[in-house]
């Protein structure tokens, strides 16, 4: 969903983390717009959110300039690139789903349903389909309804994935589309932790186990790393300004991949903590090449964060 002003003092910074050196840097920082939610294209730039605008700059660095979409409303952080790199796939604050060509131009609606919130995260490897997130805007607490859903990238074939009790949240294809990773509530009602789901619907499987708060998984283009985003217990949702954490998993030698339990992601490395949360991960922020992942952080004057050792997160 769309983002928030920034507070007095604070600033956001957008980073781009190296996964072999364990180290980030500061790409872009500013105390005039609070910028999401990160995308890496594949020719070197990152396209983030700002008051309901795409804007791009170079991963190298820059000023960011924004991308003109027209026809479409205001958009919100939710946004994936196309495997095509030709367009990218947005959701707007009319809660619809929209494709436009990624350097800016003339907007195709998808969905048509009216009724239900529609919130954009994954799109199938071979383009034809997308993963989002339905929600139906009755009663007091809409997040409760929130469903996984697919639809086809013309607007046909719209299916629900979940049907269980709990809401979920963030769905994503894994690079071979077996899965749909997500966060859900299923298993822990209040609590949403990581979990797969194979896109027929069978197979919800449960991947971290722990009191903290998990949200966003997103794997590597090749599907040898994931990271996701870890709030405190007893966090509702995935608010903003929060002490939150950026977990590390290794899926081909690291501890989860060994062992009875083979797959479940039993520990992972924090690698980042900072004041973040909505709009720092909500989408794949992974590099072509899969060695570094963006995100976005926002500093507050005069607050503190203890720094990362290399820590396992154990779930």
């Amino acid at each position: 969903m769309t983002g928030e002003t920034l507070l007095t003092g604070q600033r956001t910074r957008i980073r781009v983390f190296d996964v072999a050196t364990r180290t980030a840097r500061t790409v872009h920082e500013t105390t005039e717009m609070l910028f999401e939610a990160p995308n890496w294209t594949a020719d070197g730039r990152l396209i983030v959110n700002g008051e309901g605008v795409l804007w791009s700059l170079p991963v190298a660095g820059g000023e960011p300039e924004p991308i003109t979409i027209d026809g479409i409303p205001a958009l919100n952080n939710d946004h994936v690139l196309h495997p095509s790199g030709d367009t990218i796939l947005v959701s707007a604050n009319d809660f619809h789903l929209y494709e436009a060509p990624i350097g800016g131009g003339t907007a195709r609606r998808i969905t048509s349903a009216d009724g239900p919130l529609h919130f954009l995260h994954g799109v199938h490897p071979d383009g034809s389909t997308l993963a989002y997130v339905r929600l139906e805007p009755q009663g007091d607490d809409w997040w409760a309804s929130a469903t996984i859903h697919e639809i086809g990238i013309d607007g046909s074939r719209d299916r629900a994935v979940t049907t269980h009790p709990g809401p979920a949240d963030g769905p994503e294809y894994s690079p071979d589309a077996a899965w749909i990773y997500l966060n859900t509530e299923q298993f822990t009602p209040g609590r949403a932790q990581i979990a797969r789901i194979r896109p027929d619907g069978s197979d919800l499987e449960q991947l971290t186990f722990d009191e903290r708060v998990n949200w966003f998984p997103h794997l590597s283009p090749k599907g040898d790393w994931a990271v996701y985003l870890s709030f405190p217990a007893g966090t509702t949702g995935h608010p903003a300004d929060k002490d939150v954490e950026l977990v590390l998993i290794d899926l081909v030698d690291g501890p989860s991949m060994a062992g009875p339990q083979a797959g479940v992601w039993s520990a992972g490395e924090v690698v980042a903590r900072f004041n973040g949360g909505q709009g720092t991960i909500n989408v794949n922020s992974w590099s072509p090449d899969g060695s570094a992942f963006a995100y976005v952080d926002y500093p507050v004057d005069g607050e503190e964060h203890p720094a990362v050792d290399n820590q396992e997160h154990h779930v």
